[in-house]
């Protein structure tokens, strides 16, 4: 885990505004699901997101970080997660991983869906299921008195039973007044490791689940990052604040 993190503990009205911001941010994604169809370009898909999201009255969060160009980070397929939105075609049967992240009030918010377009083959639904279900599994061990990586532990041990890998290269990460907070929270590892979990940590827990092997590579473009085998790779994430009767999940309305 490297040096020991500096896990900031959320005051109650820093935690009402992650609950706005997590509500506003989930309501934008109920309206990308019911928009996004075979035919649209990755493009298309990211002007949504942008008007969504200045219709929403909020700021986005991932355009410029670092030089990102756009509103989301969206990952067809073989895609794992920081696909930038451009020219390619959205087709029957793709899986379309969707991260978004938004400002508001000067917190941040920060979501992934992975959506199953037109009809799935079964072993790319099975894919879908299984990392939404793992980001659940992780979700449960966010509590008071369990260590960080018990939530690693639940996430990989659930994949890996249903004979998926887990990618090691990206992580989840605190989440607050910046996009990026301390820890970092890997979806690997053994149990009960790592800092005691306490109430009032913030946290953005993030699957990455490849059908295939668990290797990545990142495209010359230096954001887009792609399975190793060109296997199908899903992605799942909420905010997540910790609590003294357990978990809440920021980002649902």
């Amino acid at each position: 885990m490297g040096k020991s993190p500096d896990i900031r503990i959320k005051t109650p009205e820093e935690l009402r505004i992650l609950r706005d911001a997590g509500r506003i941010l989930a309501g934008i994604f109920d309206e990308i699901k019911n928009l996004v169809k075979v035919g649209m370009t990755t493009g298309e898909i990211d002007q949504v997101a942008d008007s969504l999201i200045k219709r929403s009255n909020v700021v986005p969060a991932f355009k410029g970080y670092r030089g990102f160009p756009a509103c989301a980070c969206i990952s067809v397929n073989e895609e794992v997660i920081h696909g930038i939105p451009g020219k390619r075609v959205v087709r029957d049967g793709d899986i379309v991983g969707v991260d978004i992240g938004i400002i508001h009030q000067n917190y941040y918010s920060d979501m992934a869906v992975t959506l199953g377009i037109g009809l799935l083959e079964p072993g790319r639904q099975k894919l879908l299921d299984v990392t939404r279900q793992a980001l659940m599994h992780g979700i449960a061990k966010a509590r008071p008195g369990n260590r960080l990586t018990d939530i690693s532990h639940a996430v990989q041990s659930y994949v890996e039973l249903k004979g998926f890998s887990v990618v090691r290269d990206f992580v989840g990460h605190g989440i607050g007044r910046k996009l990026h907070e301390d820890p970092e929270i890997p979806n690997y590892g053994a149990p009960n490791q790592g800092p005691l979990l306490k109430a009032g940590m913030v946290f953005a827990i993030e699957p990455m689940v490849n059908m295939g092997l668990a290797r990545i590579k990142v495209l010359s473009d230096g954001w887009t990052a792609i399975t190793a085998d060109k296997k199908p790779s899903a992605h799942f994430e909420h905010s997540v604040a910790i609590t003294e009767s357990g978990p809440l999940i920021l980002t649902v309305k």
